[in-house]
Order: structure tokens, then sequence, then C-alpha cells
């Protein structure tokens, strides 16, 4: 009887609010398709994980992990770091907010409440960094620690997210919100 040696599945670990974008993505750029669709029979097996907390939760640095993505803080040295994609920012609002149109000016995101998703342990970079170099403020109404809890708190107040804008496409898709462009001060991209 001969012998089948099926390759070991391919692991990509991503954050949890990137799974849904980043995973799609990588397969309609034929990242990840020559694994999973090979004749080989190999296949890919994907898990979350907070990304740039600590890389030694993520797999990769003790080699049981292929592929991490997320933004990386103070990366090793051995790893090989590749830029995938550029996200923005962009803001949601209800969408029949009463103040806003289909614009937000600065005056009135500084004087609006803000929904703020804590983003893990040291990534606590982005969006923060770029108010502070600006001399911008927000006020907070409430910290939740996962995106897909924003769409719910907006969706019944007048409270605005900044979130990165790939995360906002999806949760525009909700019909009782909108997505705004930032205020025109250079928010509009992540460092």
């Amino acid at each position: 009887m001969p012998i089948t040696v099926r390759p070991k599945p391919a692991s990509i670990v991503t954050p949890p609010a990137q799974a849904p974008i980043a995973l799609p993505r990588l397969q309609a750029a034929r990242v990840i398709a020559p694994i999973s669709n090979g004749a080989s029979g190999a296949s890919v097996v994907s898990r979350t994980c907070m990304v740039g907390i600590d890389l030694s939760e993520t797999g990769v640095i003790s080699g049981t992990t292929d592929m991490v993505i997320g933004r990386m803080v103070d990366p090793p040295d051995n790893l090989i770091i590749q830029h995938l994609m550029d996200d923005g920012l962009a803001c949601v609002v209800r969408a029949d907010h009463p103040d806003l149109g289909d614009s937000i000016s600065q005056e009135q995101y500084e004087r609006m409440r803000h929904v703020n998703v804590l983003p893990p342990g040291r990534m606590r970079i982005g969006l923060f960094q770029t108010l502070k170099q600006h001399g911008l403020r927000r006020e907070l109404a409430i910290s939740v620690t996962h995106f897909l809890a924003v769409p719910e708190i907006i969706a019944i107040t007048d409270y605005c997210a900044t979130l990165p804008r790939l995360i906002c496409d999806r949760i525009a898709r909700d019909p009782r919100l909108k997505m705004l462009p930032p205020p025109s001060w250079p928010i509009g991209d992540r460092p």
C-alpha cells in the first residue's frame, strides 16, 4: 500500500478585527490561493491573536506559524516584514446624525463625543499619536475592546468613531450608519 504524505497546513495569524478583511484580500491577490487550492492537498489554517503585544504568542518565533498579518511593534531582526496594504482612517456616525451631512469639519469632530476602540498593549499608536502631534483632542464617551461593538453604539447615539478605513467599509454596510472622510487635517493615513 503506497503511503501518502500530506503537507502541513500553512498557518496564518491575524488580529481578530483584521481576519475578515485580510484573508479574502490575500485569497484574491493569489497569495494564499496557490496553497489552499493546490493539487498537492495543501491547506491554510487561520487563527486570531492580538498581534503586536508579544510575537511569541503568535507562534512566528517558535516556527509554528508561517505568516502573521498586522502592525508590528519592534519586530525581531530575524523576522521578514513585507508591506501588504495601505489603510487610512475614516469616521463612522449614525446615518441620520442631526449635525452632519456628507462631511465632518475639524470643529465638529472636536466637539463630538467619540467611541474609542482600545488597541492592545503597546499598539497605542496610529490615531492617538496623530491626534497628539497635531494638538487635536477628542472627547471620549466610551471605550470598547473590539470593533464589533462600534456599530451598535454609533447607531443609537450621536457619537463618532474613527477607525481604519477597511473596517469602516464593512461597518458602513449597516444602513443605520454612514462613513465620512476624516476632517481635512492629516488623519486620513495611518502612520
